[in-house]
């Protein structure tokens, strides 16, 4: 998402606790293959994905991709929208959403108590938790700075595991050399490095980092979703590097389709393969940082030849209120990722 939590540095001190019990899931890869798997039956017969359709062309799936709501929707770091995890969860359902996205730093209470509640009020309203979206940054010479996000990350991967979501967003982060996010915002994501450290350093952080978290990540059974979110991730280039340099199932790509400044299709094609989470930025009423025209037609044809099937969750991001704002964002993302 387009704003980076400038309040994470506190919370983020806690080492975690409730290890995940269950027995570690298998490879991410295995068995989930669904090139040439049998899809949903049509007429009796399976429809074989990647196959021949009945007029010889290539046949069409038969689910759309299912549509999420972020709560940052709702919150925006807005003080006149500070609504609750649960009641943004009732919106997304009056809404019609399939599923809610949570926004970590949103979270009022992490107690267990708190988390089973969150779970339970989404299962009561027909919603799946698909997603929680958090902030970390690994770009620091600092190894105590660097590690604290590493504890701070595994923590959010326990978070998810207890409310049953299998991916949560992460960052590479960035060098804090900006006066602050709005700067940021007008440099285009772009800021200074540290004096005297190069972009291979700071990947190198990344890289160690993340492969930090990876043990928690499959014995939890939580993918992370490393996102386009400015700093070392700012581009489809710095994403794929981090990934082809760790090389794991575990950590795959968040994509933002509000994050790419430049070129923005070319980079949803580079990153579009790797991705297992789509965040939709909408600007009803006007961007708060900026506003970018996205033709969603044609990020979905894009998507689909990855046969990429998972969710898209809603990111809106403009002044208009989100009472009208988000029926509108749900109904042409519907519209532009129906089979």
């Amino acid at each position: 998402m387009a704003r980076e939590s400038e309040r994470t540095s506190d919370d983020q001190t806690r080492t975690p606790n409730a290890a995940c019990s269950r027995r570690s899931f298998l490879e991410l890869g295995a068995g989930l293959s669904i090139v040439g798997a049998a899809a949903l039956p049509v007429n009796g017969s399976p429809v074989q994905v990647g196959a021949s359709g009945a007029d010889g062309g290539e046949a069409k799936r038969t689910k759309p991709n299912p549509i999420a709501v972020s709560t940052y929707s709702y919150w925006r770091y807005r003080d006149d929208s500070k609504l609750t995890i649960e009641e943004c969860i009732d919106l997304a359902a009056e809404s019609g959403f399939d599923a809610v996205e949570v926004l970590h730093v949103q979270m009022q209470d992490e107690s267990n108590e708190a988390l089973q509640r969150i779970k339970q009020r989404a299962f009561r309203q027909g919603l799946d938790l698909c997603g929680l979206s958090t902030h970390q940054t690994f770009v620091s010479p600092d190894p105590a700075v660097r590690r604290k996000n590493v504890e701070h990350t595994i923590h959010c991967i326990e978070l998810a595991y207890a409310m049953g979501i299998p991916t949560i967003r992460v960052n590479t982060g960035r060098w804090g050399t900006s006066k602050n996010f709005d700067a940021l915002m007008a440099n285009k994501g772009i800021e200074p490095r540290l004096e005297g450290y190069t972009d291979d350093d700071g990947f190198d952080w990344v890289q160690d980092g993340l492969e930090q978290c990876l043990p928690a990540a499959e014995k939890c059974g939580v993918v992370l979703g490393l996102e386009n979110h400015w700093g070392l991730g700012r581009t489809a280039d710095g994403v794929l590097r981090v990934l082809d340099a760790v090389d794991s199932p575990w950590l795959k790509a968040t994509m933002d389709t509000g994050n790419f400044l430049e070129n923005q299709y070319a980079q949803y094609e580079k990153i579009a393969p790797e991705t297992v989470y789509v965040q939709a930025k909408t600007y009803y009423g006007g961007g708060t940082w900026y506003t970018l025209e996205i033709d969603y037609a044609r990020v979905a044809k894009i998507l689909d030849q990855v046969d990429y099937r998972g969710y898209v969750s809603l990111e809106f991001e403009g002044k208009e209120s989100h009472e009208t704002a988000i029926p509108k964002s749900l109904a042409m993302l519907r519209k532009a990722f129906a089979v």
